[in-house]
C-alpha cells in the first residue's frame, strides 16, 4: 500500500489488512482493518506516530521509503498492544538513532512485551507538548481506552487530533478518508461495543477533556480518517450516554426447538406492543453483532436450554459476555426449557453482576412450552413495555 497525504507534511504510512477475520483471537473482523500509522514532518524533526502489527511491517518500511524518509527523531506511541506498537523494534532497526515518545506506565508495558532497551526512551508527562518545528505535539494522557496506559496526541498548527484506538473502526477500506458516513458509522459502533463499552465512564471524561481542543481532522489508529469529526464525537456521546432505547436483545440457544419458540413468541408479543425485539440465534450468531447491539438496548433476555441441569454453554458464553461489557442496560429476563432438572436462572443471573440493572420474572418451561408457559411469556412482554414506558 502507498503512503497517503493526510495534509501537508503529514501522511499516513499505515497498512490495511483486508484479509484479517479474527482479532485478538476472539473478535470477528467482517469487514477487516488498518493499522494506522502517521509521519509528521517538522521543519526539524519528523516523528512517527504509532507502527503497525508486525505482520505487516514490510508495508510500513515500504511507505517510508517510497517517501525517501532517511531519519526518524521520535516514534510516538500511544498504546502498548501490539497491532499498533509491534513494529517498533523494527522501526528502530531501521532508524536507530530514534527515541519512543510515550508515558511512563507505556514505557514498563513496552519493555515487558517487546523487551525495548532504556534507553530508547523519552517519557513525557500529560499535557507535555514536543516541537518538531512548525509542528507542535501535545500529549494528552487517556486512561482505559481501551488500556490503562493509552494516550492521545494533538498536532496544534493542523488541528489534528490522533486519537489511537479510540472512535476508530475495524474497518479495511483503500479510501483514506471517511466515505460513508453511514458504513463508518456502523463499523464504529461495533468496534465502540466491542472494546471501549465496559469504559463508558472513562469515555465520557475524555470527550470533556477534548472539548477544549478544536478538532478539525481525527486520524485514528483503525480505520479512515475523519475530515468532518463532529458525527463520529456525537456517536460517541450518544453511546456512552445513559439514553437507552426501546429494544429488547434476546439472545438464545434452543436444543430440541422449546427455547426457539418461547424466543419466538416473546419477540411477536413485544412488536405487537411497539417495542423493537433482536433476536439472536447463539449457534448462529455474530458475536460482534450481538455486542453492538448491547451497546442502546434497554433490556436483555437470555434464553437458553438447560444441559445437566446448567444453562447451555453458549448461553452462559453470552451472559459472561454481557457482564464483561458492561452496557447501560436498565432490566435483564430469561427464558429458558429443561427436561429433568433446571438451575437456569441462578447460572444465568449469577453471570451478570456488572450489569446495574433490574432483574424481570424469568419464564422457564418444563419441557416444550405449554398454554400456561405462553401466558407467562406474554405478561412478560407486558412487564417489559410497562417499564420501558414508565422509564424511557
Amino acid at each position: 500500500m502507498a503512503a497517503r497525504k493526510v495534509k501537508d507534511d503529514i501522511y499516513s504510512v499505515g497498512a490495511i489488512d483486508f484479509d484479517r477475520r479474527l482479532f485478538d483471537e476472539l473478535i470477528p473482523l467482517p469487514d477487516g482493518t488498518s493499522y494506522n500509522s502517521y509521519l509528521v514532518i517538522g521543519s526539524e524533526k519528523t516523528a512517527l506516530i504509532d507502527t503497525v502489527d508486525p505482520r505487516k511491517k514490510e508495508s510500513l518500511k515500504e511507505n517510508l521509503k517510497e517517501l525517501g524518509i532517511k531519519k526518524i527523531d521520535y516514534i510516538i506511541c500511544h498504546h502498548a498492544e501490539q497491532d499498533h506498537s509491534g513494529s517498533i523494534p523494527d522501526v528502530l532497526a531501521w532508524f536507530p538513532e530514534a527515541k519512543v515518545v510515550t508515558n511512563a506506565k507505556c514505557k514498563t508495558m513496552l519493555q515487558d512485551l517487546l523487551l525495548i532497551p532504556d534507553g530508547k526512551f523519552e517519557v513525557i508527562s500529560d499535557r507535555e507538548k514536543l516541537s518538531l518545528g512548525g509542528k507542535t505535539l501535545e500529549f494528552i494522557i487517556a486512561p482505559w481506552v481501551h488500556w490503562p496506559e493509552t494516550m492521545f496526541t494533538y498536532l496544534h498548527e493542523d488541528k489534528i487530533l490522533f486519537s489511537c484506538d479510540f472512535l476508530g473502526s475495524h474497518l479495511a477500506s483503500s479510501e483514506l478518508f471517511v466515505g460513508s458516513e453511514a458504513d463508518t458509522y456502523k463499523s464504529a459502533k461495533r468496534y465502540y461495543a466491542e472494546i471501549m463499552m465496559p469504559f463508558r465512564t472513562s469515555i465520557k471524561n475524555h470527550l470533556k477533556t477534548l472539548e477544549q481542543y478544536e478538532i478539525k481532522t481525527v486520524c485514528p489508529s483503525h480505520g479512515p480518517v475523519y475530515q468532518s469529526p463532529k458525527f463520529i464525537i456525537e456517536a460517541y456521546k450518544d453511546w456512552t450516554s445513559d439514553t437507552v432505547k426501546n429494544e429488547v436483545v434476546l439472545p438464545y440457544v434452543s436444543m430440541h426447538g422449546s427455547v426457539e419458540k418461547m424466543a419466538e413468541y416473546l419477540t411477536g408479543e413485544l412488536i405487537k406492543l411497539g417495542v423493537e425485539a433482536k433476536p439472536f440465534n447463539l449457534p448462529k450468531t455474530d458475536i460482534g453483532e450481538l455486542a453492538m447491539s448491547l451497546v442502546d438496548a434497554a433490556t436483555v433476555v437470555v434464553g437458553a436450554s438447560a444441559v445437566l441441569a446448567q444453562a447451555h454453554p453458549q448461553a452462559v458464553y453470552t451472559a459472561y459476555l454481557a457482564n464483561a461489557l458492561r452496557p447501560k442496560t436498565k432490566f435483564v429476563s430469561m427464558i429458558g426449557s429443561f427436561g429433568w432438572g433446571s438451575k437456569l436462572v441462578e447460572t444465568i443471573t449469577g453471570l451478570m453482576p456488572n450489569l446495574k440493572a433490574e432483574i424481570i420474572e424469568p419464564v422457564i418451561a418444563k419441557g416444550y412450552p405449554k398454554p400456561e408457559d405462553i401466558e407467562k411469556i406474554k405478561g412478560l412482554a407486558l412487564s417489559i413495555s410497562n417499564k420501558h414506558r414508565a422509564t424511557l
